[in-house]
This record gives structure tokens, sequence and C-alpha cells, in this order.
């Protein structure tokens, strides 16, 4: 399997047809002012990857003028998502996620799994660049033909996910996809908010890199169903085995991230593949345990709930920036705050008061 190195065009090349188009849809200039939300309906229900990845650009534009056709696209789709193993993937950067995924992926499609992976980019938002370097390493993922790959921005929001990957993960169900896979980059505050995404987190480690490299480990081993080292191939096998079994002792006095699940540790080998079937193994044992004893439908409860309120949060978030009288009165109030002459919650106040009622 080939490993970076490549420019983003020639990597483009590779990809089958449908793939093609369905990376050209990715920015909201792709978009009409005006969208056909019953056109978007039909192509993302048929399976049509362009059209998915069109609906998925139309939920994440911040544009005013796609707002209603967005959620009145996500209306009618709601009704078919929901029929699929959420997974999240997470790692320090080095920890071999994108192979790992490409391999994982790879055996999922051989086996007639319908795959969509929902690449977080979290350097996107500050380069405003392509975002296709590195997520179109997945070489063999994208010239697969029930595979649909999404590579997405943060837009700068804290915790390394993107603003509306719940609705992107609502559209690929939809879409007919029965596994969907979320990868982020660890940088601390992401993993709690990739596990309010998703069924199941794996967090992927390697060995060598020493635990002030991978610190991370800390603190989301408690929310992790499951930990893989990672990069288990070669002369580093041996080490990767010991640090499975360090983990296996130490997962002992962890409490699960799940009610009813113990969590495990495992090794893998995106280049080699090896252990890539004990870990579907385990996902889908932790699918069947947690659907029988209720813990799955009551995380989908609880995550919807937490849909709400995100929702709610951001819209009022864009309700009061984008609200006349506190786009007037804001550089004033803020030049007060960075002076030292007026606390910030006094600061606050008086911009809520434009909008609120007295």
């Amino acid at each position: 399997m080939m490993r970076g190195g490549r420019d983003n065009f020639s990597l483009y090349g590779m990809m089958n047809e449908s793939n093609q188009k369905a990376l050209t849809a990715m920015s909201d200039t792709a978009l009409p002012p005006t969208v056909d939300v019953s056109a978007y309906v039909e192509g993302v229900l048929a399976g049509d990857r362009a059209t998915l990845a069109r609906a998925i650009t139309l939920v994440e534009s911040a544009a005013p003028q796609h707002a209603a056709s967005a959620q009145a696209l996500l209306a009618q789709l709601l009704p078919h998502a929901g029929n699929s193993i959420r997974i999240g993937i997470t790692g320090l950067p080095g920890a071999g996620k994108s192979t790992f995924i490409d391999t994982f992926g790879c055996y999922l499609t051989e086996r007639g799994r319908k795959v969509a992976v929902l690449a977080i980019d979290p350097s996107s938002a500050l380069t405003r660049g392509s975002i296709l370097g590195d997520k179109t390493r997945m070489e063999g993922l994208s010239r697969a033909d029930n595979a649909f790959i999404r590579p997405s921005p943060t837009g700068g929001l804290l915790g390394g996910v993107a603003g509306r990957t719940r609705e992107a993960i609502l559209v690929c169900e939809a879409a007919s996809y029965d596994v969907i896979i979320v990868e982020t980059v660890g940088t601390g505050q992401s993993e709690v908010t990739l596990r309010a995404l998703v069924d199941f987190l794996l967090l992927l480690l390697i060995t060598g890199a020493g635990d002030e490299l991978q610190g991370i480990k800390k603190g989301v081993i408690e929310i992790a169903d499951a930990v893989a080292i990672n990069k288990a191939d070669g002369d580093n096998i041996t080490e990767a085995k010991a640090a499975r079994a360090q983990f296996e002792r130490t997962l002992q006095f962890v409490a699960p991230a799940t009610v009813g699940w113990r969590t495990r540790a495992l090794t893998s080998s995106g280049l080699t593949g090896d252990g890539i079937d004990e870990i579907w193994t385990v996902i889908s044992e932790f699918a069947a345990q947690t659907k029988s004893n209720g813990s799955f439908e009551k995380r989908r409860t609880d995550q919807g709930r937490e849909w709400l309120h995100s929702a709610l949060e951001r819209q009022l978030r864009d309700y009061l920036y984008g609200h006349e009288a506190v786009q007037a009165a804001l550089p004033e109030i803020e030049a007060a705050v960075m002076a030292g002459e007026l606390p910030a919650a006094k600061a606050a106040d008086e911009l809520l008061r434009l909008i609120l009622p007295r």
C-alpha cells in the first residue's frame, strides 16, 4: 500500500469517477443559491455519491440562503437514518489513523458493508487551503464502489470535530451507509466531542512515543471502548504485544466507558492488516451486547438531546453576532474590555440587552 508522497492531483486521479464527482461538491460555491430539496432527497436515498456530497455541503453551509433548504432536507432524510454503527477513531498525529482506516474500510467493503468516512481536518480552518492531501492517503478505500470519504474542516470550532458532523452522519445513513467512521486528530477536547457523536470510540496508540507524547491516553482511556496499539508490524510486534498486555492490566481498574461493556486492548497494523478482523469482531460484539442491554439506544437518545442543545447554542450565537445592533456596538465594547475599562461580564450583559426584552 502506498503511503503519502503524492500530490493532490495524482491522488484525485486515482479515485473512481463517482468519488471524484463527490469531492468536487464540497464547497458552498458548488451550491446554487436555491436548492431543489426533493432532488437532493431522491439522490441521497438512491445512494448517488455526488448528490450525497452536495447534500452534506448544503447542511454544512453557513450561507443564510441555504438554511431553510438544509433543514427541509434533514427533516425528510431523518426517517431513513439511524441504521448504522457509528465508530469514532482518534489518536495523535503519527498513530497511523489514515492507513488504518483505509485498511479497515477496505476489509469492510470487501465483506459487503457500505462505509462512509467523515475525516475531520483541524488544520484547514487555519490554512483555508486544500484538505484533500492527508485524507486521500486512503487510496484503496477511495476506489471502492461502496465507500464514501468526506474530508471536512472544523471551521475553527473547539474540539476538532466539524460543527455539522451530526448532520453529515444522518445524511450518510439515509444513503444506506451502515458503517460510519468519524476520524479526528486527538486535541484534548476532541475525544469528548467525538464521544458524543458515535456509538463506539476506538483510540489508536503506538509504542515508542513515550508517555509524554501520548498523554492523550490518560484522559481518553476512560471514554474509549477499545484501545488499539497500532503499527504492530515488523520489529515493533513484540513491543506492541507488551503494550497491549500492559493496557489489559490497566483497564481492569478503569470504569468502562459504556454500561455493560468491558473496554478492550488490542493490536493492529494498517500496513499489513493484522488485527483488523479482531477489531471488527470486537465492534460487532459491542453492538450486539449494548443493543441487548439497552445502553446502545440510551446513548443514541442522550446524543439526540445533546444535538438539540448544540443546535440551539449555535443558532443563538449566530443570531447574536448577526444582529445589527450588536454588530454596531461590538467594536466599541470590545475596545473597552481590551483597554481594561469594562469587565467582560458587564460588556456581555450590555450586548445581550440590545437583543433581549427589558
